[in-house]
């Protein structure tokens, strides 16, 4: 069974945030935020916009761009980790937004590294023959979960989604997946968390379920991505013999443009190698891969030879060999 990315899209919602705006409410500057992660605007989600609309505006994307009828989606798949609810999942919600009737859905929570782990596990329900169309979405209303006065992580984030349309295909000439390496280091569950709900000491009516706010330590986040992810990315090109510089492009996490500077220069290939979109957009945690992935469909020729590579809470991080 052959699988091909029959479709790509990406949305964010329309209120943008500039770092002007952020220096008013916390002790940091438009010179300050771009000189450490590249950051010039992101989008807010606002309105009573929640993830599973962002995520639905993608799936309508896909569905249009395919040609498909959303009673002919088999399986929804959203990464987040800002979802509307602990339950229902968000990809039900979307299911029955998008009208997708016969479709089964369920969310992966794998952080930054979420499109990857969701795309992973599409192509190994469709590699089944029981499923022939998948939606593998990755949506993000990060804003509703920071902490406006920790300027070490909430000028960083922005809200997005992004995602692409796996279906099944007998054109051996049309298959998208190479290789994939995927890994956790759970020892690590400390250096980025978010959402955490504190365990009851003792029964009482006062009990309330309180969520914590988004938390990471950068400097070790830094470290993970610039020291330990490029040996992730070498490792599944040699396995399969590719030459680094022979790769069409490199699609990293948007975590922050200095982030992705440092792989650049540790794999030895030039920036133009790695569409961005973290300098208009900001760190859309999992959605930043399929929205690049999006942008890179838009503005160039088909097939290339693309590196995916995501890291983030968990720590999860993965790469994954496509043709694209």
């Amino acid at each position: 069974m052959n699988i091909k990315i029959a479709a790509t899209g990406h949305y964010v919602p329309k209120r943008i945030v500039d770092n002007f705006e952020l220096s008013k409410i916390m002790d940091t500057s438009d010179d300050w935020i771009q000189s450490h992660t590249g950051i010039k605007t992101r989008h807010f989600a606002m309105n009573n916009e929640n993830t599973s609309d962002l995520c639905t505006r993608v799936g309508e994307q896909l569905l249009e761009k395919s040609g498909l009828k959303p009673e002919e989606i088999d399986l929804i798949l959203v990464s987040t980790i800002t979802p509307d609810s602990l339950t229902p999942a968000t990809a039900c919600i979307v299911q029955d937004k998008l009208g997708a009737t016969n479709a089964f859905a369920m969310d992966i929570s794998a952080a930054c590294a979420g499109f990857i782990f969701g795309l992973s596990t599409a192509e190994k329900f469709l590699r089944s023959g029981r499923y022939h169309n998948a939606l593998v979405i990755s949506g993000e209303t990060n804003s509703k979960m920071m902490d406006f006065t920790d300027r070490t992580s909430a000028v960083f984030f922005g809200d997005g989604a992004g995602g692409a349309l796996l279906e099944t295909t007998e054109n051996t000439n049309e298959e998208f997946f190479i290789d994939e390496k995927l890994q956790s280091v759970g020892s690590q569950h400390q250096t980025i968390h978010s959402g955490r709900i504190a365990p009851i000491t003792k029964i009482a009516g006062t009990n309330y379920p309180k969520l914590d706010a988004f938390y990471q330590d950068g400097r070790a986040v830094f470290a993970f991505a610039t020291e330990t992810v490029p040996v992730q990315m070498r490792q599944i090109l040699n396995r399969n013999h590719v030459n680094v510089n022979s790769l069409d492009a490199i699609i990293c996490h948007q975590a922050n443009l200095r982030i992705i500077e440092k792989i650049s220069a540790a794999l030895a290939v030039p920036m133009t190698k790695f569409p961005t979109n973290v300098t208009t957009f900001g760190n859309t945690s999992s959605a930043g891969i399929p929205m690049a992935l999006d942008q890179l469909q838009r503005d160039t020729h088909r097939p290339q030879k693309v590196l995916l590579t995501g890291f983030g809470a968990g720590l999860d991080y993965g790469s994954m060999l496509i043709n694209f």
